[in-house]
């Protein structure tokens, strides 16, 4: 092994990527959420059923790779229940919703066929109630608040410049990969620039949203780093083992919707609890 074995070229965009088209489309959608926080939040909450159930379908797609079979209808119902329980009622409710959702699952695929298929789909039913109704109810949780326009829109801020800060400078001064085993396009400096925006947006965000302390908006942009970094291999993981290179065609120059979704998904059950405990909802 040469000295520079484990140095990566500057990263490319990936083939058959349209930067211009997903440059549009990514901005039309930031667009639409902000717009839907603030004219009525309720707005954002259908906005977010939506797009849960959309991964859901791309999920259940992608498992047939594996013939492995989603009990897609018992999850699309649990999903809507999950969330509007989320928002309606609080963490409680989330919690029991989810446990209902993966009860309702398991039932479901029980009664339609026994034995080892039946098993499979339905821990894989589990899984994928928790990794989308489930994860994403902590963003109802938080629009739920009386500021929880804001603090929606930070979280969604910390991640797009997670995201951002991490690809511009990977794509500049990416050499070292972070885990080429997994994804081969995140570096170690494409992870500095994902710390340095996010603390960024996070200190600001903080400071003009609520009044808070900049050390709050430094602990927020460290979490969301963490939590989105590990989201974004998860579905890479996720997708590498199904052999595919997105999850649909849902969303022009991005892929699929859970593909958007996966640096979200992980990240706001973190930002919920740090502004929980840190930042008392205002009116």
């Amino acid at each position: 092994m040469t000295e520079h074995s484990t140095i990566a070229a500057p990263r490319t965009l990936r083939p058959g990527r349209d930067l211009p088209v997903a440059v549009v489309v990514g901005v039309t959608l930031l667009v639409v959420v902000v717009a839907s926080l603030f004219v009525r939040k309720e707005a954002f909450g259908v906005l977010a059923i939506v797009a849960v159930c959309a991964a859901l379908w791309e999920l259940a797609q992608a498992f047939t790779r594996r013939n492995i079979h989603l009990p897609l209808l018992p999850l699309l119902v649990g999903a809507v229940g999950t969330l509007v329980s989320a928002y309606l009622a609080g963490p409680e409710a989330l919690f029991v919703a989810f446990m209902l959702t993966v009860g309702g699952v398991v039932v479901w695929r029980v009664l339609d066929g026994s034995g080892e298929p039946a098993v499979r789909d339905a821990t894989a039913g589990a899984f994928a109630a928790a990794y989308l109704p489930f994860l994403a109810g902590f963003a109802m949780l938080m629009l739920a608040e009386p500021d929880g326009p804001a603090r929606v829109l930070l979280f969604i801020l910390l991640v797009v410049a997670s995201d951002t800060g991490g690809y511009t400078v990977g794509v500049l001064l990416g050499r070292h990969p972070l885990a080429p085993s997994v994804s081969p396009n995140k570096t170690w400096e494409g992870l500095l620039g994902s710390i340095v925006l996010a603390c960024v947006v996070g200190v600001v965000g903080v400071q003009m949203a609520f009044e808070g302390e900049p050390l709050v908006g430094v602990f927020l942009g460290l979490a969301t780093v963490a939590t989105a970094t590990l989201g974004d291999l998860a579905e890479s993981m996720l997708k590498r083992d199904l052999e595919l290179k997105d999850m649909g065609r849902l969303v022009p120059g991005h892929g699929g919707v859970l593909d958007r979704l996966d640096s979200l998904l992980l990240t706001a059950p973190a930002v919920y609890l740090v502004l929980a405990m840190l930042v008392p909802a205002t009116v």
